[in-house]
């Protein structure tokens, strides 16, 4: 990795990696942990509602906190919390105490992520951002690969409590990574007045001042998190299209989603491979469009094979995607307010998950699964299409320069 300081990127890549290894073993146990405890397939299902409601409760607000104190220091302190909360939690034994802790944790975990997206921003040279962005994308595939099959053995052998611990113990760990990396906040001026709904409508409103002056960000923007969000309300139905329309087994489906990370694996390995030859906007927009074909592959398929090749083919493109968004993002939001944005952004992304999942659940029981899926595939196709368009502009080419200054307009 030829970037001017490689301790650094390695310390933060290594640090993420390793949570994210302790996460996916984490939410396996928990998922089974709750099971034993309830029996009920309904208390399990609650788990997935917190993030949500976590994320509408603070991303109002959290990112006025990001943008105005020392990141370094707050990926640190939501670390550290989040260990020492999941730590708690193989000793309790109230589904509803178990919840409240779960809750805390996604709190806590609202401030890392657009915390880590400032810092890396300001941490990585805009023309190394792209290839950090591939690798950290291969950590976390591979996280997605290993995690749930370590967790599958400890689970055997000893229990789900081990599983839940060696998650705390990996948020400590990436604490103590990211306390070794440097301090990019020298310049931070450090307000003592509270977050107040005075500063809040403040916020909102530089926030709002730089959406009216970046239009052809934000057409870029909503084109790709259309395609995205669409993407992942079919996420909800995979398991019961693999299992009531292709009448596989759980252990099909098990192999499929392996298989799967294995493509994502191969795509994040190639995208940061070619970091350096092919352009960011065939990343962002020939990702996308074939990401989303890899969706329109899937439901249409009708066997196993066909199944696995379309999700190897998606998991692969989509490497692919995240890399050329995310490195998009970093170059053209200001970083001053790179938190606010981020955390507005998200709250909404979750309102507009939510309705399309549920949209599509309904319209499946009332209608064709298949035919319902194929729809929302098509229709994740079109954005998708409609965004490679737009990034082929060769007027627009300097938003997807690597190598100059984030464009503020």
């Amino acid at each position: 990795m030829d970037l001017t300081n490689r301790k650094n990127p390695f310390l933060l890549i290594a640090g993420i990696g390793v949570s994210h290894l302790g996460s996916w073993i984490y939410l396996i146990a928990i998922n089974l942990s709750i099971l034993h405890l309830t029996g009920s397939a309904a208390a399990v299902a609650g788990l997935y509602m917190i993030r949500p409601i976590a994320m509408l409760v603070t991303n109002t607000w959290a990112g006025s906190v990001i943008d105005r104190i020392n990141k370094r220091k707050l990926m640190i302190a939501a670390d550290v919390i989040r260990g020492g909360l999941v730590f708690v939690i193989p000793f309790l034994s109230s589904l509803w105490a178990i919840y409240v802790i779960v809750f805390l944790i996604n709190i806590a975990g609202s401030f890392f992520g657009p915390s880590s997206s400032v810092y890396i921003t300001k941490l990585i040279p805009p023309e190394n951002r792209k290839r950090f962005n591939s690798i950290m994308t291969m950590t976390s595939s591979g996280a997605f690969l290993l995690g749930p099959a370590i967790s599958g053995f400890l689970i055997m052998y000893t229990g789900t409590d081990l599983c839940i611990a060696i998650n705390a113990v990996t948020f400590l760990i990436c604490a103590f990574f990211i306390y070794l990396l440097p301090d990019v906040d020298e310049k931070v001026v450090h307000e003592s007045n509270p977050v107040m709904w005075k500063t809040l409508l403040s916020d909102w409103k530089a926030v709002s001042e730089f959406i009216k002056n970046a239009k052809y960000f934000l057409i870029v923007y909503l084109l790709f998190q259309g395609a995205m969000l669409f993407g992942f309300a079919l996420d909800s139905q995979e398991a019961t299209f693999i299992k009531q329309h292709l009448k596989l087994t759980d252990r099909d489906y098990g192999l499929i989603v392996s298989i799967t990370g294995l493509g994502a694996l191969a795509g994040a390995a190639v995208a940061a491979i070619t970091a350096q030859k092919l352009q960011l906007r065939f990343y962002i927009g020939a990702g996308m469009v074939l990401t989303s074909a890899g969706y329109v592959l899937f439901y249409a398929s009708y066997s196993f094979l066909t199944a696995t090749s379309a999700f190897v083919f998606l998991g692969f493109f989509m490497a692919f995607a995240n890399t050329g968004y995310a490195t998009f993002f970093q170059n053209n939001v200001p970083v001053e307010i790179m938190g606010r944005f981020g955390s507005m952004a998200e709250m909404f992304q979750g309102i507009v998950q939510i309705v399309l999942t549920l949209i599509l659940g309904l319209t499946a029981e009332l209608f064709s699964l298949q035919v319902v899926c194929l729809i929302f595939s098509i229709a994740s196709f079109l954005l998708a299409a409609g965004l490679f368009i737009t990034v082929i502009i060769p007027a627009r080419s300097a938003y997807f320069e690597e190598n100059t200054k984030v464009i503020s307009g």
